[in-house]
């Protein structure tokens, strides 16, 4: 066993397996990047007297949240173009501005925004989906954040590839050069059914096998994907993917707003994970997941925030109360997607779609130390009856104080550590200028 080098004392440790436990006045133990041992504060002041100890009186510690879908270079263009449609959004406003300011350096300087976003609100991974993965693999490596970086497909030139053989030749250059990294992995992400072709989904089924690495796909957002698909195709969109063999395990299918029983059964028995954007789908006017129906037939369902430009925050606590209340109000039940499964989307679960699920979580030994501490005695969060109840439907992500990945201090006492937050501030209002003069 490793020597323990710190102690992290808490009110209440969440630690998400087993499902809805909660451990009164415990403490963590980490030796390095590793969870020890979790065990009771008088145990551990006994047991690990040499250890750094961090008390969390008032505090509920539980793993990092796993933002599982995010376009998080879109940061830029937080507000930009709201109250539109989604294709008219896309197509009148978010392309062709991406068309004018794509590159490296904007890519850069939006996961830079994003990171410190997501650092002060309890979130230590995302799934990424966006240009230049190896701008983006590169800046989440600088800042020690934990990410699946997507390598984007799409049938039609950008400021990253040309052509079909130019994405999958650099694509694929991008996956053996951060191949290895701790932090850093890769998925194949296919923009979606209505802009990419039979051909380019066959090589990434392909590929998702020999390189065992998911496939981040947004399916079935809206319903008129699905009525575009049957007069295109003949099918719909999953009925598609289920023909070209990408129904598996290692799809990550985002939104599925539009879904009938056979889906939902479908993506049981394949193991397909789901993740929940409620706050964009709500926004664009895209329709509702059926979240409950999903959890209820097996799947395995996790929460994204989406890009800021549709949404228009990088909120996982704020996420994942409303999925929490939606879920509710589309099933017509008020004892559905409770609290305790509302964390466990919002963590376990997302590192699950991501594969990730045997590293980071939920707080077991063995795992990485992605750890989150949360303040709960704000006037906000009082009186504590049940700290899995206040995490779900009462807290802010401004009580968030204290943050690690892999055991690395990100943010302490509320402030960000190592990140100058004014130098962003100042990158982040030169692009507005930018974008906006075009």
């Amino acid at each position: 066993m490793r020597a323990v080098d710190k102690v992290l004392e808490a009110r209440w440790v969440i630690p998400v397996e087993p499902h809805g436990a909660v451990l009164g006045n415990h403490a963590v133990a980490l030796a390095g990047d590793t969870i020890v041992e979790i065990l009771p504060i008088t145990s551990a002041r006994e047991k690990y007297t040499d250890a750094h100890r961090v008390e969390l009186s008032e505090h509920a510690l539980l793993p990092g949240l796993v933002n599982a879908h995010t376009h998080n270079p879109m940061t830029l263009m937080r507000g930009m173009a709201d109250d539109l449609p989604l294709m008219t959004w896309l197509q009148q406003h978010i392309w062709p501005a991406e068309a004018r300011v794509m590159g490296p350096e904007y890519v850069r300087d939006g996961v830079e925004l994003a990171i410190a976003e997501m650092l002060r609100g309890g979130t230590t991974c995302c799934n990424e989906n966006y240009f230049f993965p190896d701008v983006q693999a590169a800046t989440y490596l600088r800042h020690g954040f934990r990410a699946v970086v997507g390598l984007p497909f799409i049938e039609f030139p950008s400021a990253w590839a040309n052509s079909r053989d130019e994405y999958f030749d650099k694509n694929l250059a991008v996956h053996d050069e951060f191949k290895g990294e701790k932090l850093v992995s890769t998925s194949l992400a296919p923009h979606a059914p209505y802009t990419v072709a039979d051909e380019s989904f066959a090589r990434i089924r392909m590929l998702s096998d020999q390189l065992d690495i998911p496939v981040h796909l947004h399916l079935h957002e809206t319903a008129q994907e699905v009525e575009d698909s049957r007069k295109l195709h003949g099918m719909r969109p999953f009925a598609r993917m289920q023909a070209l063999g990408l129904i598996d395990e290692r799809l990550i299918a985002v939104h599925m707003t539009q879904l009938t029983e056979a889906e939902i059964a479908a993506c049981a028995k394949a193991g397909v994970s789901v993740v929940h954007c409620p706050e964009s789908n709500l926004k664009l006017a895209s329709g509702f997941c059926p979240a409950e129906r999903l959890r209820g037939a097996g799947v395995n369902l996790a929460i994204g925030t989406d890009g800021c430009a549709s949404n228009n925050d990088l909120d996982m606590f704020g996420e994942t109360r409303t999925a929490a209340l939606l879920a509710k109000g589309v099933s017509a039940d008020a004892s559905a997607f409770d609290a305790a499964f509302a964390l466990q989307a919002a963590t376990l679960n997302g590192a699950r779609a991501l594969g990730l699920g045997d590293r980071i979580g939920s707080i077991v030994p063995g795992k990485q130390a992605d750890l989150v501490a949360v303040r709960m005695d704000a006037l906000e969060t009082q009186p504590v009856y049940n700290p899995v109840s206040q995490l779900a439907y009462a807290t802010g992500r401004h009580q968030v104080s204290d943050v690690w990945i892999a055991g690395v201090r990100k943010v302490e006492n509320g402030a960000l550590c190592a990140i100058d937050t004014e130098a962003l501030r100042a990158k982040a209002q030169a692009w507005r200028a930018r974008i906006a003069a075009n």
